[in-house]
C-alpha cells in the first residue's frame, strides 16, 4: 500500500533521517524522494521514486533518462522532470569539478600542508577531510599548540571528519624543532586513531609530520 511520508514518526522521514544521520544514512528511493519533494494522489514521493527505479532498474540508468521522457511518466510531469535530471547533472559537476586532488599517498598529504605548516613556530594540527573516492574536500585547523607540542584529540578528530560527511581523512602537524621524527605519543595516538577510525567506519589514510622541507610518515606501511 502506499507510503504517506506525512504518516511516518517524525524519526523515519526521509528529511529528518538526512539532517540527525547524515546522506549516507538515506537510501536510493529516499533520496529520489527529497528530489521530487511531492506525490501524486494516494501516491507520496517515496512511491513514485520507488517505482522510477523499478521501472529502469537502477539508478544509473535512471541517471540517463532525458526530461521530456520522464514528463510523460505518471505523476511526474515537467517540474519533477527538470528536478530530476537537474540534480544528476549537478552530480555530475561536482564529480568533474577541477581542483579536487585526490590523496593517494603521504605524498600528496604533504603537497596539500607543507606550505602552511613548514613555516609555523608552534605546532598545529590539521584534519584532511575527504569523499568515498579520497578526494580532499576540506582541510580542518584542529589544534594549535605550543611550542613543544599541541594536543592530539582522538574524539574532536573523529568528530571534524563525521561533521564535514567525510568517508576517509589524513591528520598532519608540524614539528617546529626542524626534526621530523615521530615521537612515542605521535606512533601512539597514529595506533589509536587508526583503531578508533575503524570502530566509526571511516578510512584513516595518514599521519604525517612537517618539519620546514623535511616530513615523516608516522603510518606503519
Amino acid at each position: 500500500m502506499p507510503t504517506a511520508i506525512g504518516h511516518l514518526p517524525p524519526h523515519e522521514r526521509p528529511r529528518e533521517r538526512l539532517l540527525r544521520r547524515g546522506l549516507d544514512a538515506l537510501s536510493e528511493q529516499e533520496l529520489l524522494a527529497l528530489v521530487l519533494r511531492h506525490g501524486r494522489g494516494r501516491e507520496s514521493a517515496l512511491d513514485l521514486g520507488a517505482s522510477l527505479l523499478a521501472e529502469y532498474g537502477a539508478l544509473s540508468a535512471l541517471s540517463c533518462a532525458r526530461p521530456e521522457e520522464l514528463a510523460q511518466r505518471p505523476g511526474i510531469g515537467v517540474a519533477k522532470a527538470a528536478a530530476i535530471v537537474a540534480a544528476f547533472r549537478l552530480g555530475r559537476l561536482a564529480d568533474d569539478t577541477p581542483g579536487f586532488v585526490a590523496l593517494r599517498s603521504a605524498d600528496d598529504v604533504v603537497s596539500n600542508v607543507r606550505p602552511e605548516l613548514a613555516r609555523l613556530r608552534r605546532e598545529r594540527l590539521v584534519v584532511l577531510v575527504c569523499d568515498g573516492a579520497n578526494r580532499l574536500r576540506r582541510t580542518v585547523v584542529l589544534t594549535e599548540g605550543s611550542i613543544d607540542g599541541s594536543p592530539f584529540p582522538i574524539r574532536e578528530i573523529l568528530n571534524a571528519v563525521l561533521r564535514h560527511d567525510g568517508r576517509a581523512f589524513a591528520v598532519a602537524h608540524n614539528h617546529p624543532s626542524g626534526d621530523p621524527t615521530p615521537s612515542e605519543a605521535d606512533r601512539r595516538a597514529t595506533v589509536e586513531l587508526s583503531r578508533s577510525a575503524r570502530i566509526v567506519g571511516v578510512r584513516f589514510l595518514d599521519h604525517v609530520i612537517v618539519a620546514g622541507h623535511e616530513w615523516r610518515s608516522v603510518v606503519t606501511r
